[in-house]
């Protein structure tokens, strides 16, 4: 396993030297679908584009004020937990958010601190919530990228709506999708790994649970019953600990703020990690990616990383 492991570093070395910026790249306008398609999806690089999605009314409109008034009686899902991390690893376990079901002013209300609540709550439900959930809101934006949509050949599988407390947190992980994250207020903070350093990402195996609020306020932990376990990252890149995952310092994070108006690419399979000003909001649209040689090469890289953390 020494030479498997030898080669896995010469393999991610030969990525950063052959196609791998040292930071992520801004374009100032969108780019044709070929130049899109050739540049950036193809070599699955990320980038920062502005002047994107200007013409989208929800730049000017989404503010509290005109949420409650477009959105406020409607009922949607959001997720609550204790500590602001969602779908992540604590004590031990796989836990996700306790998802509840309220009035769209009711949340503003927590995020203005209009009111007081125990526990984190974050618009996070990633089923095409703003199509689901909020089609009122559709009219402010686009429901797909005509560019993107045109450089894949299809259009995007959700259309997600993201707002938030600034303690809520998107742990480390990686999505099966091209990404497209547009910020139309506040700022959120990534912290992106490429999927080359996959042997340097520990990845575990847990049983899954969930964060129940009790009549007290303290928030208790639910283990699913009968179902297979989750493999899923442990390791927090804001204070890694590099005692237990000693392959770490091989990775070679990038970091990246992206601002209201501006649209990330975040290529399928790269590990990212979110942070987010409070009260940001975001829609992101997720173009399921193409099973191709490019899925088959990270699956053999995912297979020998594992192999060489179990010998």
């Amino acid at each position: 396993m020494a030479k498997v492991r030898e080669c896995l570093l010469e393999f991610a070395k030969q990525a950063r030297e052959l196609y791998l910026n040292e930071s992520v790249s801004y374009l100032e306008c969108p780019p044709s679908p070929l130049e899109f398609y050739r540049d950036w999806i193809t070599p699955n690089k990320p980038c920062i584009i502005r002047n994107a999605f200007n013409h989208w009314p929800a730049l000017t409109k989404w503010n509290p004020s005109y949420l409650r008034e477009k959105v406020g009686t409607k009922i949607i899902s959001v997720a609550v937990t204790p500590n602001g991390y969602a779908d992540a690893v604590f004590q031990g376990r796989f836990v996700m958010p306790e998802e509840r079901r309220m009035p769209f002013a009711s949340f503003l209300d927590i995020v203005e601190q209009k009111c007081s609540a125990n526990g984190v709550f974050y618009i996070q439900k990633q089923c095409s919530n703003l199509t689901e959930e909020l089609p009122e809101l559709a009219g402010d934006l686009e429901t797909h990228i005509p560019w993107m949509s045109k450089a894949l050949g299809k259009k995007p599988d959700a259309v997600n709506f993201w707002m938030g407390e600034s303690a809520a947190i998107t742990s480390m992980h990686k999505d099966h999708y091209e990404n497209l994250y547009c910020v139309i207020s506040g700022e959120k903070q990534f912290i992106l790994i490429p999927p080359s350093d996959r042997p340097f990402v520990p990845y575990e195996l847990y049983h899954p649970a969930t964060f129940h609020e009790q009549e007290d306020g303290t928030f208790s932990i639910v283990e699913e019953e009968c179902v297979d376990k989750v493999p899923w990252i442990p390791l927090d890149p804001l204070n890694p600990d590099l005692e237990q995952f000693p392959e770490y310092p091989n990775a070679r994070p990038l970091t990246c703020t992206v601002k209201a108006g501006e649209m990330m690419f975040l290529p399928s399979l790269w590990f990212h990690h979110v942070q987010q000003s409070h009260g940001c909001i975001a829609v992101n649209f997720w173009y399921d990616m193409e099973y191709d040689i490019k899925y088959n090469y990270f699956q053999l890289l995912d297979s020998l990383s594992q192999a060489t953390t179990e010998s």
